[in-house]
């Protein structure tokens, strides 16, 4: 006889002759309190997935994963709910900036290593593949830094789904941020109001080509679009010249870094020199700045977290600005994605006692409906977003300048709040001038 094991009857003779009976009875399930044993340990243990881009065209949003981490990590190492206390393990991998291998990582940390929750941030390429693994596989998801209309609608859901995902939630800006910072932070420089735009074909791309494009044309810009491009394009005299031959004095971009290299350095090349230059998606954080040299000084952008914000982490209890002084006495100037990264482990901490059994999935991804916690962002509720699976949150207008720190090149500073007054401004928007 063999058992469903592989072990023999051969074997079990010879193992009592060696005083093994017991380890392998237990390994063939033939002792009933081996076999419990076994589940017990199993079930006081949690796993938490996550996922972001490390290295490829996104690393920029990686830059602070191995502080947050580490964070995290200290705070969340057991959590102990309804009495019970779970070793908590947190998996990080690198989604290398690339949709097909966010998707791997992701079913294999649902398939192999069994998470009971996946975190995810930082743009659709990293961001959209998890989730919809996770969807599809029932595992609970929070994911941010996507615009939400490119996490909700670039996934598949129908404008007038309201609950389009059953395990999936959401945190970031979406385009009413972003057209609220546009119409406060550029009449601050005079313009005609002729907006050059730079968007891809892709899920950001097409997310605000569809919406924000009809609310800054019914707030009086004119829109000068040469047409969806392909990321990795290599050569925009077409669009430059287009811009020069109609006098756009306000450029809008949402490229990925790359691309957005080329294109400025093109341009520069090419005498385009608008008066007011906003970038999204890239020009997010100094290193991606001090690439472009002279010509990223007065770039606009915008700003999901800065240790400005007045708020903290519920999970560490570390609020902005020591986050942001921590993560500086590593030896790098601080960086926005500090903020959202490590409120993805607030959510996470909040979610998992919210449900009460935090082993059940779907009892997980229920309690995510209702979840209201503290971050560095400020406070997240879901119920109260544009719909079910999301909460909107703020983005402010910045400016990159000179840093008066002779230990940094640049500095960033923010020169309009519209989507969180709470947050001071620091200064005004100043015309682009290389």
């Amino acid at each position: 006889m063999e058992s469903k094991t592989g072990t023999t009857r051969r074997d079990l003779l010879r193992a009592a002759g060696l005083g093994l009976t017991f380890p392998l009875l237990s390994a063939c399930g033939g002792l009933a309190g081996g076999g419990n044993s076994s589940k017990n340990q199993a079930k006081s243990a949690l796993k938490i997935g996550f996922v972001s881009p490390r290295t490829g065209a996104a690393a920029g949003f990686g830059e602070p994963d191995a502080y947050v981490l580490d964070l995290a990590k200290k705070s969340l190492t057991s959590l102990t709910v309804n009495g019970t206390e779970y070793a908590v393990q947190i998996l990080d991998r690198d989604s290398q900036s690339n949709p097909q291998r966010s998707a791997q990582v992701a079913n294999d940390l649902i398939n192999s290593d069994q998470v009971d929750l996946m975190l995810t941030t930082s743009t659709p390429e990293t961001v959209n593949p998890v989730s919809d693994a996770c969807e599809a596989a029932g595992v609970p998801c929070v994911s941010t830094v996507v615009p939400w209309e490119a996490w909700y609608f670039g996934r598949g859901a129908k404008p007038d789904q309201k609950d389009a995902y059953k395990f999936t939630y959401h945190f970031c800006f979406g385009v009413d941020q972003f057209h609220n910072m546009y119409t406060h932070e550029w009449p601050q420089v005079p313009t005609n109001k002729k907006v050059g735009v730079m968007w891809p074909n892709d899920s950001d791309g097409n997310a605000i080509r569809a919406a924000l494009g009809p609310l800054l044309k019914q707030s009086g810009y004119t829109i000068v679009d040469p047409g969806a491009y392909t990321d990795g394009t290599n050569d925009f005299s077409a669009q430059i010249a287009k811009f020069k031959a109609e006098d756009c004095q306000i450029f809008n971009a949402f490229p990925i870094p790359p691309d957005f290299a080329t294109f400025w350095r093109q341009a520069a090349q090419q005498g385009y020199v608008p008066k007011i230059a906003q970038i999204a998606k890239t020009g997010l954080f100094p290193s991606q700045v001090e690439a472009l040299g002279d010509i990223g000084i007065g770039i606009a952008g915008g700003a999901y977290w800065t240790p400005t914000f007045p708020y903290k982490s519920s999970l560490t209890g570390v609020d902005s600005k020591a986050l942001g002084d921590g993560y500086q006495a590593t030896g790098k100037q601080w960086n926005q994605q500090l903020g959202p990264s490590l409120a993805l482990f607030d959510v996470a901490a909040a979610v998992l006692k919210a449900a009460g059994n935090p082993k059940d999935k779907l009892g997980v991804a229920n309690a995510m409906k209702t979840l209201s916690v503290d971050t560095p962002i400020g406070k997240l509720e879901w119920g109260k977003g544009p719909n079910a699976n999301v909460v909107a949150t703020p983005i402010l207008g910045g400016q990159w300048i000179k840093s008066t720190d002779p230990k940094y090149k640049v500095d960033f500073v923010l020169v309009e709040n519209s989507s969180d007054p709470n947050v001071p401004v620091a200064a005004k928007l100043q015309e682009y001038k290389p």
